[in-house]
């Protein structure tokens, strides 16, 4: 891994942006990594545009600078890349995930990007299993497939952890699940 790993994801408010940076961090730290986890957004209203960050690495982190050149850029809403530069400082040694059932060049002009795009139908899997618009879990699923940044035990551990007091066992579960499917499921 290198010095320190970075991942922002592009979302809106109530889309688990903030969470999927979380829990991340989290199972990161679970395998005894140092790391950061924090948001930005505006107006705090449903449908906002927001970025997360997440910075994993094997040391102390000193800088608590947003991402500017990330490693990941995960894309949560397909239609936010009409108004924000999503690809902003991803190199095109990068990657780029897109909650998107199609990749295709015009993804990646509206993303502005020459790399590595990936897509995953993370809206069509939440709907599917939870019966709601909830992608970062799937998402995060096709982030540890592509990067293998923290382990999938991992993950599955911290979203029974957060997640079982919320909001049960069969929920618990059915996010498990929406996880292993964006892991499964992630295309070219």
């Amino acid at each position: 891994m290198k010095e320190v790993y970075e991942v922002r994801m592009h979302g809106r408010a109530g889309q688990g942006a903030k969470s999927g940076s979380q829990l991340l961090a989290e199972a990161a730290f679970r395998e005894g990594k140092y790391i950061q986890s924090f948001p930005e957004y505006g107006s705090e209203r449903r449908g906002a545009p927001t970025v997360s960050y997440t910075k994993i690495a094997d040391k102390v982190l000193k800088s608590h600078e947003p991402i500017v050149n990330p490693d990941v850029v995960m894309v949560l809403d397909f239609g936010i890349m009409r108004s924000v530069a999503v690809a902003a400082g991803l190199p095109d040694t990068g990657i780029l995930i897109v909650n998107t059932k199609v990749c295709s060049t015009e993804i990646k002009k509206l993303a502005q990007f020459n790399g590595t795009l990936y897509g995953v139908d993370a809206t069509g899997i939440s709907l599917e299993l939870l019966g709601m618009d909830t992608p970062n879990v799937p998402m995060l699923g096709a982030l540890v497939k592509l990067t293998g940044i923290v382990k999938m035990e991992s993950l599955e551990y911290v979203l029974r952890e957060h997640f079982l007091p919320k909001i049960g066992e069969e929920k618990v579960q059915k996010n498990i699940s929406m996880l292993r499917k964006g892991y499964e499921e992630v295309f070219k």
